[in-house]
């Protein structure tokens, strides 16, 4: 049997904010009740980018709903750009600790905050990009190596209390395991000093062009819209865009928030995304 904070059965016996705000800045849908889990988290956020407030609807055990009212109550208040930071951690921190079988709500909340904020300021979300490596919970591999490297985790178990991946029905344990080798390798390079070889500038727009036309150009399609390459001078990349995201309210946080932070994970980390003018 696990053991619940105060805290964790304060908001589930009396959960703070519970229901649907009426046209809500944003909306974060996440989880399903076909995985057991589910969460429908609704903002408003005024004139000044505060979120003024923030309701939820959970399908799921006591930690799912205590960590989505705790949720609630922390964001009230929060800039939109403060929000953004919060971390599965930190609502799990707010509980005063969750059972490790249980960090999955915690991480299920921050999901749902994360696609409300996108929404709220139409922007597609990184993580539904990746490829379906869990088919019982819909799990991402994206979301399992954002779990991995943010939460130091070390097992297979330890990705499925995290990320519910693995389970169900198991048959994406061998996957899970060969992310969990790659990705760790990965970060142990990272920490090994190297010399940092000077990358062409041919070799750079060769690059960029080529996360251009396998990740970026496709997801921007599916809502009308594409992407040109314009031009690469040093670190400052020029594109144009192009169909629905031309003159677009929300193109320049289209080209922060997803283009060049893609570029910057893939390129090189210093890459300035600008519009054509």
């Amino acid at each position: 049997m696990w053991e619940y904070t105060n805290k964790v059965q304060q908001h589930f016996m009396q959960p703070q904010n519970v229901g649907e705000i009426e046209e809500p800045s944003g909306t974060g849908d996440v989880g399903s009740l076909a995985c057991g889990d589910a969460l429908k988290l609704t903002i408003k956020v005024d004139e000044n980018d505060i979120i003024v407030d923030a309701k939820f609807k959970t399908f799921g055990c006591a930690s799912a709903i205590a960590s989505s009212s705790v949720l609630t109550e922390l964001i009230k208040g929060m800039s939109v750009d403060e929000a953004a930071k919060v971390t599965n951690e930190d609502i799990a921190e707010a509980l005063g600790g969750l059972p490790k079988e249980k960090m999955h709500c915690s991480v299920m909340g921050r999901e749902a905050l994360e696609a409300a904020i996108a929404d709220y300021r139409g922007v597609i979300l990184p993580m539904a990009q990746g490829e379906v490596v869990c088919e019982c919970f819909g799990v991402t591999d994206l979301e399992v190596v954002r779990a991995i490297q943010e939460s130091g985790l070390r097992s297979v178990e330890e990705i499925t209390n995290f990320t519910k991946a693995g389970g169900g029905c198991g048959k994406c344990e061998d996957r899970l395991r060969d992310i969990l080798q790659q990705t760790v390798e990965g970060l142990s390079k990272k920490s090994t000093p190297v010399k940092e070889q000077r990358m062409t500038t041919l070799q750079k727009i060769k690059k960029i062009e080529q996360v251009l036309e396998r990740e970026i150009r496709p997801t921007l399609k599916k809502d009308g819209g594409d992407i040109e390459l314009v031009d690469v001078d040093g670190d400052f990349v020029t594109v144009s865009l192009r169909g629905a995201c031309a003159g677009c309210h929300s193109s320049r946080t289209t080209l922060k928030e997803y283009v060049e932070k893609k570029l910057r994970e893939q390129v090189v980390d210093s890459l300035i995304v600008e519009e054509e003018k």
